[in-house]
């Protein structure tokens, strides 16, 4: 035996629900006030221990702050949404690498620059005296005649 909603198509189960509807009202109208307390108790209670439907929700991976997308989203330009800040993220990261590569190049040009202008041969800078020099500074003039007049034992 089939049911009841399988052999209505849907607007006729719709019209066949308020008909039933509309016969219980008038049935219950009828009623003495006590069956009508009995059966309005019953229904609570049956409310109070019915069991909750699950409804399952699908949420988008990737939702905006908004919340859910519009149901006529293009996938397109969902797909971009997130692929265009990674693109330009990437793209960052390179062009900072090449900044601090160019940086560091243009830094020992530098270098180079004021070695080779000077008036010191780039080879004093190999000796270890002379970096010793470098470092401690010169010796002064008072420390050099101090140390000349002074009598040796």
């Amino acid at each position: 035996m089939k049911h009841l909603d399988e052999t209505l198509s849907q607007p006729q189960a719709d019209q066949f629900g308020r008909a039933s509807a509309a016969l219980l009202t008038q049935g219950a109208q009828s009623l003495p006030p006590g069956i009508k307390d009995r059966l309005h108790a019953a229904r609570m209670k049956a409310l109070s221990v019915r069991k909750l439907e699950k409804v399952f929700a699908q949420k988008p991976v990737f939702a905006g702050s908004m919340g859910n997308y519009s149901s006529g989203s293009n996938p397109l330009w969902d797909t971009v949404g997130w692929v265009a800040p990674l693109v330009v993220l990437v793209f960052g990261l390179i062009g900072i690498a090449q900044w601090q590569n160019d940086s560091r190049i243009i830094d020992i040009a530098e270098v180079d620059a004021a070695l080779l202008t000077d008036d010191v041969p780039p080879d004093a800078y190999a000796d270890s005296g002379f970096l010793a020099f470098l470092k401690n500074g010169p010796l002064s003039d008072s420390e050099d005649s101090a140390s000349d007049l002074t009598p040796s034992k």
